[in-house]
């Protein structure tokens, strides 16, 4: 089946799309934008209500706007924002058709009070969002870190249902789910290797960045192609009134952000940049072998809006990010991110809205290695790039429909090795990989009564793995051990290979009980078209990722949740519990003993089965007042089941953890000072020891289980402390502050890894030239940690 004319679909809605603005009714509204007096920023998460008539109030959106049904004129607007004068403005007859601005000023009596959210205080109970946190960029920059380098992914790692790979990383594994299931995007782009230093530090830039969102639950229709997570990360938008910066001198790193009006206050900008100095510190080391070395990343990142009109928005945006690591002059490996994005909103009418979004995402690594027998190149690329169009509809104060497509292109480019002149190193180079993915949804929401509330929403998606490309046939078509390849079949360019296709419904449901306790359930189905096939939980820059087709299907899950939220004490506190389970279908993993890094016929290396996940979540939060934060613990397990893994028996993949428990605090001791703790525990990861050693060929080697990951590592704990001076006075132009953090307060040594291997003397750094003749050789264990005590200073600025 030939399904080539499909990506033309999404631009024929486009066009249909465009005439029905007719088709729908309009009602009276009153539009609005909310913004801080002193900034002009604009402020989503307001309340803006008639006065006397709270319960048909809305919430201004990400851009500060909003729109309310008018009653008889004159009246009252009250607009509320916490930690700020409410504003009262009475509403003429003849506002209707102006765009109100309204300016909101700060609260003198709260500024002593941190909010770590900008979304109204009984957002949690009311809303119908299970599964998601969203997390202000405030707030992360309050939270300790390694290096003191704020890191947005590491924060994430905090919150309950999300786990991280180990020490230092940022690889993130959502209720039982592997890092490649997580999408995560920048303004609507795809992001597929989000981490700097091998997982250190993720590609974000805290100061470039406008919020972030992570569902874990009920992710909309009109979001999918992963099964367990998104994280959606937007890109702050420039100041419409004057020009902004800020931006930070740290241990290993510094940073600077400037933002503004472009060419007058209908355009602006924002441009971060970020650079790491780690390989200048190796150039005044008195070590020549150091001093070749090279060791570092940066970060470029830029958004540009035009308000072409009262209703019309436009926003290009694009990143682009590098590391690289060269030791000596010998071997060098670098990886890369290029994404870009444009995204047009139109207000088609006070009740109808429409979104098109077009991307293009990049990522590439190489390595070189110079030498003159076994010299080599070896590179690699994988883009995707895509078309989103979506159409809103509020229709009336408790229903509100959407629908859209969203086509993208999968593009992985031949692996190739090129060997240097002279090298032993043979060439190689793999074949392409290619496909088209296009997907239809709807959705909606309604408001059943003032306590029971609704939403469903149905994905289509439609995949086909195109050429050019090669398929290899195998005896009773079954790539198993030790498979004979009888043949192998070419195609070419956007000839159909495999045709897979599945329906993702989604719903969920809310239960008010009362104005401060709510019950949530929801009901979640996703396939994933792509995956990563690696032994490495971390995540590497060079991990293989892999499309369905012949051989591998996508894999499916289907989640159910249910969950209990409560605010109590004038929503200063919110408490909730929600508990998941997860099953999965044609999930992969490796063969003992796989190599799929040059593999062309990668599916000879894996093998495919099924899962399952589930577990408790609490989070206990304080969001007002001189402290505030959280306290979070999850309980769960995870379980693959696979023909030809672990003898078939149920086993944990390395990132199940069955406890993790997380305390943030942060505390205000004044205008100028305050500090922050974070507090973590978590069951070790699971892995496979050896049981014994032999010997072969004069070498004593390690012999392991059939069974995988029956042994774990100690369980992990850490204490992160840091203290922070600011200039109180908001007045200067210039204002400075100081952060020192401390990473890892007591000096754990969490272990990073263990090696099994032979230790001479006693002594695991024996050197027979320094240390004499071998006495004892015996078997041991190393185990090797990467941080004690970190200290860390960083000097932040604002002008």
């Amino acid at each position: 089946m030939k399904i080539q004319s499909l990506p033309f679909l999404g631009v024929f809605l486009l066009f249909f799309g465009g005439f029905s603005n007719s088709a729908f009714s309009q009602s009276q509204v009153l539009n609005g934008t909310i913004v801080d007096v002193n900034n002009s920023e604009p402020m989503p998460g307001a309340s803006i209500y008639w006065e006397g008539d709270v319960s048909t109030g809305v919430v201004s959106d990400l851009d500060g706007k909003f729109s309310i049904q008018i009653r008889e004129l004159p009246d009252r607007l009250v607009i509320s924002f916490v930690g700020y004068q409410t504003s009262n403005r009475v509403i003429n007859p003849k506002d209707i058709d102006k765009e109100l601005k309204f300016f909101l000023s700060p609260d003198e009596m709260s500024l002593d009070e941190i909010i770590i959210q900008e979304i109204r205080p009984d957002e949690q109970v009311k809303n119908l969002e299970t599964g998601i946190v969203r997390l202000p960029i405030e707030s992360i920059k309050n939270i300790p870190a390694l290096f003191g380098e704020v890191d947005l992914l590491r924060s994430l790692q905090l919150l309950p249902g999300v786990q991280t790979a180990g020490e230092g990383t940022t690889g993130l594994f959502v209720r039982g789910g592997s890092a490649d299931q997580n999408l995560i995007q920048i303004d609507g782009a795809p992001v597929y290797n989000a981490s700097h230093f091998f997982g250190f530090f993720s590609v974000f830039n805290p100061d470039a960045l406008d919020q972030v969102e992570l569902y874990k639950g009920n992710m909309p229709a009109s979001y999918g192609g992963r099964l367990s997570s998104l994280i959606d990360v937007s890109l702050k938008e420039g100041n419409r009134e004057q020009i902004h910066g800020e931006g930070g001198i740290g241990t290993i790193s510094s940073r600077i952000s400037v933002d503004g009006p472009l060419f007058n206050n209908n355009s602006t900008f924002s441009v971060s940049a970020r650079r790491t100095y780690a390989d200048v510190f190796l150039q005044l080391s008195n070590d020549e072998d150091l001093r070749n070395n090279r060791l570092n990343f940066h970060d470029l990142s830029g958004k540009f809006t035009f308000y072409l009109n009262d209703r019309d928005k436009l926003s290009i945006s694009s990143y682009q990010g590098r590391d690289f690591l060269g030791l000596d002059e010998d071997f060098g490996l670098g990886w890369a991110n290029w994404v870009s994005s444009i995204q047009w909103n139109r207000n088609i009418s006070d009740t109808f809205f429409f979104d098109l979004t077009g991307y293009h995402s990049e990522y590439r690594y190489f390595v070189e290695f110079d030498d003159p027998e076994a010299g080599f190149e070896w590179n690699n690329r994988l883009s995707e790039s895509g078309i989103k169009a979506q159409w809103t509809k509020l229709r009336g104060e408790n229903l509100q429909t959407y629908w859209g497509v969203h086509s993208q292109y999968y593009h992985f480019a031949p692996i190739e090795v090129n060997p240097a002149g002279g090298s032993a190193v043979q060439p190689l180079a793999t074949n392409p990989k290619n496909g088209i993915l296009n997907n239809i949804f709807a959705g909606m929401s309604y408001n059943f009564s003032p306590k029971l509330s609704a939403e469903a929403g149905l994905r289509w998606g439609l995949y086909n793995q195109v050429g050019p490309g090669v398929d290899y046939l195998y005896p009773d078509d079954n790539p198993g051990e030790n498979a004979v390849i009888l043949d192998s079949l070419s195609y070419k360019s956007f000839e159909s290979i495999k045709f897979y296709q599945g329906l993702e419904p989604r719903l969920a449901f809310r239960y008010l009980i009362n104005d401060q306790f709510s019950l949530k359930t929801a009901y979640n189905r996703n396939f994933q078209y792509l995956q990563i096939a690696s032994n490495s939980s971390a995540g590497l820059p060079i991990d293989r990722w892999i499309l369905a087709g012949r051989y591998v299907p996508p894999i499916r899950s289907d989640q159910v949740s249910l969950g209990l939220f409560h605010n109590f004490d004038d929503n200063r506190w919110e408490f909730s519990v929600e508990g998941y389970y997860k099953d999965f279908r044609n999930i992969i993993d490796l063969k003992n003993g796989a190599n799929v890094l040059f593999a062309d016929n990668v599916e000879t290396e894996i093998l495919s089965g099924d899962g399952w996940a589930y577990g408790l979540e609490f989070l206990l939060r304080k969001n007002v007042g001189k402290t505030t934060g959280w306290l979070a613990y999850t309980w769960s397990r995870t379980w693959r089941q696979i023909e030809g893994v672990s003898l078939g028996q149920k086993y944990n993949p390395r990132y199940d953890r069955p406890h993790d428990l997380t305390l943030v605090l942060n505390h205000e001791f004044s205008p100028a000072w305050s500090a922050g703790l974070t507090f973590v525990y978590t069951t070790g990861q699971a892995v496979s020891f050896p049981i014994g050693l032999y010997e072969s060929d004069n070498q004593i080697l390690s012999l392991y289980s059939e069974f995988r990951n029956e042994d774990r590592f100690p369980n992990y704990h850490r204490m992160d402390a840091s203290i922070s001076w600011k200039n109180p006075n908001k007045g200067k132009k210039w204002r400075g502050s100081w952060n020192f953090s401390i990473y890892n307060l007591y000096g754990r040594k969490n272990p990073f890894a263990y090696e099994f291997r032979e230790i001479t003397n006693g002594d695991i750094n024996y050197d027979p030239d320094v240390d004499g003749p071998a006495q004892t050789v015996e078997p041991g264990i190393v185990m090797t940690y990467l941080f004690t005590f970190l200290p860390s200073i960083t000097y932040n600025f604002q002008f």
